[in-house]
This record gives C-alpha cells, structure tokens and sequence, in this order.
C-alpha cells in the first residue's frame, strides 16, 4: 500500500492489519533548509511519525524501529555519544528527537517497545541523485552529470563519517531479532569523518570529470559531525561490515 505518513486516514486504515514489527525510515532529511520549511518539516517529520506511532496494533506490535538522526546532537562534544544529552540546533533535529521522546513515552503508557538508531549521511546503490537539497554525494553526481560546478558551502572542511547502506540497513533489519537492544538508542554509520573537499574530489576522480568547485557562503550547520559506535557494535558487531571509503578504492 503506497501513501503519505500526513495522511492520518490512510495510516489508521493501514494499521487496521496486523503487524509484528515496524520499520519507520520515512523523513524528508534536511537539516540547512529545515529552517526555512519549517511547517513541511514539522508536518512531515514529527506529525507524520505521530501519526505512525499512534495507529499501530499495540496489541500486536513486538516493536517499533525507528530512524533518528546524529542531528538531534547538535553541537555536542565529539565523537558523539548516546548518553549525551541531545541539543538539536536546527528544525529538522528538533523532530526527530521530538518522535524519540514520544516512543519512550509510548513505551512507559502504553508497552510499546521500541529501538531507536541514528544514522548520518548514507548514500549507495538507488539513491536519489536529482535532489538538490539532500544527500551531497548524489548532489555532486547530479551536477557533474548536468555540467555543472560542483558546489561547497563554506570552505569544504567540515566533516561527516559517510556511512554506506549495507554499514546501516542489515543491523536495521535484523534488530528486532535481538530482544535484548530494544528501548534503547544506537547511532550507526561511517566510522572516520571525511572533508566535503576530499568527498568532492573522490566523486571528481570516480566519474574521471574535472569540474569546477565553486565555493557559497557557509550555510548555518554542525562544522563536525562524527560518532561514536561501541554500543552498536556491541550489540551488532557480528553484522557489521568494513566498508569505509577508502575499501572501494574511489579516492
């Protein structure tokens, strides 16, 4: 059944079904641009996940896995932890940890038990790469494909920990199998932060283009970003994977 997570009617009709288990990963993930929509945001993001939670069969429902985001820490110290407090800085942050906060509540009044992960930055195979607002390694492919300069905000050396999709979706899956991580938070993804200037230049060599970089003025945003993943791997350890950048030998 295809439709939208604002559609209350559509959810209630959904969860009429009987489910096991939920997998909620449907956000419009962008944090610069969230300040600027921010009513789409908190429509899509917050309301549409409240609409989610609030259908299921809690009769039925073993668990609820939901993806968060390391946007919820804001400017925190690093590598970032899953016992700080979240300080998110931007709208898009404010609603995912708004959802976390509602399932923990869920889970004390109604039973429901949930597992929260927090990824960043996952790009691989069937990405969308005609957004112009998300997900900046399609956005380079996207405009080196059009011809285009390829386009930095600031000086390029603010970092992220890129984490590939097979980093990030079988943990995601095969969560709910291990009873022992539920209710609680996982950040998951990349290991080592890379500079958007060396993933620019790694998506120049791999697409064998020389395009411009041109450089736009620093957008309001988290200059590092980076976890730390030992609880993960602690639960998880024995799915997760080496694939770091530098495995595919794209630099």
């Amino acid at each position: 059944m295809k439709g939208s997570v604002e559609d209350s009617a559509f959810i209630n009709q959904l969860f009429k079904k009987i489910f096991d288990y939920v997998y909620h990963l449907a956000a419009y993930a962008v944090e610069g641009l969230s300040h600027f929509i921010k009513h789409f945001n908190y429509t899509n993001n917050l309301l549409g996940s409240v609409n989610i939670v609030a259908s299921v069969n809690l009769g039925s429902v073993k668990c609820f896995v939901f993806t968060s985001s390391l946007a919820v820490y804001g400017k925190n110290q690093l590598p970032l932890t899953e016992d700080m407090v979240p300080n998110p800085e931007d709208p898009y942050g404010i609603a995912k940890y708004a959802v976390e906060l509602d399932l923990k509540e869920s889970k004390d009044m109604f039973g429901l038990d949930y597992i929260i992960f927090r990824p960043r930055n996952v790009y691989g195979e069937r990405q969308n790469i005609g957004d112009k607002y998300r997900n900046v390694i399609g956005i380079f492919m996207n405009q080196i494909l059009t011809q285009q300069s390829m386009t930095i905000f600031g000086n390029g050396e603010q970092t992220r920990a890129f984490s590939y999709i097979d980093d990030v979706a079988p943990i995601i899956a095969r969560s709910v199998e291990i009873t022992e991580c539920y209710n609680q938070v996982y950040n998951i993804g990349g290991e080592k932060p890379y500079s958007v200037n060396y993933l620019a230049r790694a998506v120049k060599k791999t697409m064998g283009c020389k395009s411009r970089i041109q450089y736009l003025p620093a957008g309001k945003e988290v200059v590092h970003a980076f976890a730390s993943h030992e609880k993960v791997k602690h639960f998880f350890g024995n799915m997760m994977q080496d694939t770091s950048l530098e495995k595919w030998q794209i630099w």
